[in-house]
């Protein structure tokens, strides 16, 4: 790996570089001395290449027009500028020490100067007031399409391995303020291998049995009951009832809502093999503005803004608008 980080290939992008910017000047200087002729015959030196096919096919060797030279010619100098003021010579910074990261973190700076505010008036209103502010919903909206949606979906629906923010069954927790803290740190679930603790795959095929019994799914009664002793291993994280544990973010398994899948492949697997999975943190990226608009939108997916909260709302807008 050391010979990919060593200076060679520093000099080696300068030069290739350079050549190829001081290989097009050179080329054009060596045809700029040629000049067009209007008088001169097909037939001379300066007309022609000297090739001829079929007896009277020539390629003739007229100049190129000036102007087009001359336009050359600004590229280069142009591209000579540029590779001055700006990083493209191998770990040259550049004399103005642009970097992409340097103009992103500017860039994100403007914008928090410039939105932040429209967020920030809202850190002070309860979150289920928030949710029932139609302005502040929109935003939410947007914000969620732009940042959740790729994992999640568009409907907010979720996906394999993603959790459906449309209902009320939450790993960690549905109020207002968990889902902040959701968004605000992040997550990270993991369920261990289970296959070798239970003593191998027909015991894990047993327990599966048994968890799919747990809501009511399609299973083999026999296997269910030979898989309920093996069970106890699993009721450290899921509970003795196998309704899970919000303090540590496992799942339900008597509802028939499934992260991964419900049939009986789906669940060995998972038991066999265990589940690692990443919510990542938003807190510092989007700032708490922007993750208290937007936990309030999310919380709405799954509650109705009741009226107490409308009022609320409308109290605030009311206060705000006094002079």
């Amino acid at each position: 790996m050391s010979d990919f980080t060593s200076g060679f290939w520093n000099i080696y992008i300068v030069v290739l570089t350079m050549l190829g910017v001081f290989g097009c000047a050179i080329l054009l200087y060596s045809q700029s001395k040629i000049k067009a002729d209007p008088n001169q015959q097909h037939d001379g030196p300066v007309g022609t290449t000297g090739h001829i096919w079929d007896e009277d096919l020539t390629e003739l060797n007229t100049p190129m027009p000036r102007w087009w030279m001359f336009l050359f010619y600004i590229t280069i100098i142009f591209a000579l500028a540029y590779l001055f003021l700006y990083p493209g010579l191998g770990t040259y910074k550049g004399s103005l020490g642009w970097t992409s990261g340097g103009q992103h973190a500017a860039e994100l700076k403007q914008a928090e100067n410039d939105y932040g505010p429209l967020f920030n008036q809202y850190l002070k209103q309860d979150l289920k007031a928030v949710a029932a502010d139609p302005k502040a919903h929109a935003m939410g909206e947007r914000l969620f399409l732009t940042y959740c949606a790729q994992c999640h979906g568009s409907d907010a629906r979720g996906n394999k391995g993603f959790p459906n923010l449309t209902d009320k069954d939450w790993l960690h927790g549905g109020t207002p303020e968990i889902i902040k803290t959701t968004i605000m740190g992040g997550r990270h679930g993991v369920m261990p291998p289970m296959g070798a603790a239970l003593g191998g795959d027909k015991d894990v095929e047993n327990v599966a049995n048994y968890v799919l019994s747990l809501s009511g799914s399609t299973h083999d009664p026999i296997k269910a009951v030979f898989g309920k002793a093996k069970f106890g291993a699993c009721m450290a994280c899921h509970g003795a009832d196998a309704h899970g544990n919000q303090a540590l973010g496992t799942p339900n398994l008597t509802d028939k809502i499934w992260l991964y899948g419900g049939s009986l492949e789906t669940i060995m697997e998972t038991i066999r093999k265990g589940r690692n999975n990443t919510m990542p943190a938003f807190g510092e990226f989007l700032g708490e503005g922007k993750v208290h608009v937007l936990a309030a939108y999310i919380w709405s997916l799954s509650n109705t803004p009741g009226t107490a909260e409308v009022a609320a709302t409308a109290d605030a807008t009311a206060a705000a608008a006094k002079p």
